[in-house]
């Protein structure tokens, strides 16, 4: 199956189990689980604007940061910018937030409502160069049903 494939696969499972009755952290931790097991990819998670900073929310995989600023990492870039960034190879990135030394390339993508970006989807990869259009394509829509 193919990468595009997987992510549509994706989408018709995710559309359903998004809940508009619930907050957004149950649905975080849903649609991380989701693409954690459709992808295995190191890192997948959410981090959500809370008291002025990126706060630790629903995640898969190893242990991570717990608030990032504004302007800082690519997390805090993409906030700061309401834009998705790829990195291909994060220790390359000026002011990159190490949480885990396996992580080597990253995309983020700024979850966004009402004109405001009010957390992050987050997805570390242990592979350089692992994303590309077709994840950023996918993934802006995936946080878009929440």
């Amino acid at each position: 199956m193919t990468k595009e494939e997987k992510y549509k696969q994706l989408l018709q499972s995710a559309s359903p189990i998004i809940d508009s009755t619930v907050d957004d952290i149950a649905n975080m931790a849903n649609l991380s689980r989701l693409i954690y097991d459709e992808f295995g990819f190191h890192w997948v998670g959410f981090y959500r604007v809370f008291k002025g900073r990126l706060t630790l929310g629903p995640f898969q995989g190893p242990i991570a940061c717990t608030s990032i600023e504004m302007g800082k990492g690519v997390c805090g870039m993409t906030w700061k910018n309401k834009r998705s960034y790829i990195v291909d190879d994060v220790h390359e990135f000026d002011g990159h937030i190490a949480c885990s030394p396996y992580s080597n390339s990253e995309i983020v993508v700024p979850c966004i409502r009402n004109g405001e970006v009010f957390a992050v989807l987050d997805v570390d990869s242990t592979t350089k160069a692992q994303f590309d259009a077709i994840d950023q394509a996918y993934l802006e829509q995936l946080v878009a049903l929440l």
